[in-house]
């Protein structure tokens, strides 16, 4: 008896490795008869290919296409902990599938575009993470090589794989103002990514539907952990206007941990003055204390799935070109005021 399928789930490639109980490679194999394969193994895959009504994707493929087995990655950077699940998140799948990975890291120092061009004769297929190039430049680049964004805006004609950052900004901020802080201050530059613009969008639509709540404007600043040093700056600006800030919700972890350890060193109590919560979940947040409140987001996953996306792209699907949004969960912890015990993590 077959297995039922979820019809909200698109059929693809891995959905008939997993009905077959065997690799990707291993359907790809067998549907495209590159090596042979054991006629138990070839009847497990074409079974669930018709229980599926799967169509491979390989016969849409253009045939005059010279293949490279290998995908381009281009990231802004490769440090801290987001880009590292990110990228062993992609890496895993394409090798899976039997591809090797080029990384573009698109820092300050490089020409982008002309890195990005170097590569693309030796690519099957690329991913654009964040706004590491300008949008005139992905649209050149999609014309010719199949195109996944990762983190930032879509752009028509091109697959995007997203997290989920308004709704849970938006219930991050509401929780804070919940505990009874009324002057939040947004820490990170709204301009600097989708992923922050979006989460600044939550963070306001919050503060602007809670009646008597101000709208401050954010400290922009960059997301490293080196800001700190300037965002305690800027609280102790706004408070020399007369403000006290008591609450400040930070766009990511990094940032959000480093000004909690130095609002520390500087004797001001979190989260008894000044609630701090931030954004990914990284694993110190939670062994900090106390412990920070953020939003988890699945960063190993937004690899996984850029790199499934890139697969059926290169294999020729054109259909179904919409956004992917994958969800965020809340994480409550000590440093927004909630009761929590940091020893329950060491058992």
């Amino acid at each position: 008896m077959s297995l039922e399928h979820d019809d909200a789930r698109p059929v693809t490639i891995y959905t008939v490795a997993e009905r077959a109980g065997v690799s990707i490679a291993t359907v790809s194999r067998v549907l495209n008869g590159s090596t042979p394969a054991s006629a138990r193994t070839r009847q497990r895959v074409l079974r669930a290919v018709e229980e599926l009504e799967y169509v491979p994707l390989r016969a849409a493929r253009p045939v005059d296409r010279p293949t490279h087995e290998t995908l381009g990655l281009v990231l802004p950077g490769l440090r801290g902990p987001y880009y590292s699940e990110l990228l062993s998140g992609f890496e895993s799948t394409a090798a899976a599938d039997g591809q090797s990975t080029v990384v573009v890291v698109c820092d300050a120092s490089k020409d982008k575009e002309a890195a990005v061009r170097k590569i693309l004769g030796r690519i099957d297929g690329i991913v654009i993470g964040n706004d590491t190039i300008s949008d005139a430049m992905v649209r050149q680049v999609s014309r010719s090589t199949p195109t996944v964004l990762v983190a930032r805006d879509a752009i028509e004609g091109c697959d995007a794989v997203q997290v989920e950052n308004f709704i849970s900004s938006a219930e991050l901020t509401r929780h804070l103002l919940d505990h009874g802080r009324r002057s939040l201050v947004f820490v990170g530059d709204p301009e600097g990514s989708h992923d922050i613009s979006e989460r600044y969008r939550g963070f306001h639509h919050a503060l602007a539907r809670r009646r008597g709540s101000q709208v401050a404007p954010p400290v922009r600043v960059g997301y490293e952990e080196m800001h700190g040093r300037t965002v305690l700056a800027a609280i102790e600006a706004i408070e020399a206007g007369g403000t006290t800030v008591d609450g400040l919700v930070c766009a990511n972890d990094e940032l959000a941990l480093a000004t909690m350890v130095l609002l520390a060193r500087a004797g001001r109590s979190v989260p008894d003055e000044l609630a701090v919560v931030g954004f990914d979940d990284i694993m110190t947040s939670r062994y900090l204390a106390p412990g920070l409140t953020t939003v988890q987001q699945p960063m190993r996953e937004l690899g996984r799935w850029a790199a499934i996306r890139l697969h059926e792209r290169i294999e020729g699907r054109t259909f179904d070109v919409h956004p992917q949004v994958l969800p965020t969960r809340l994480m409550l912890r000590g440093s927004c005021g909630c009761d929590w015990d940091e020893t329950a993590l060491l058992g």
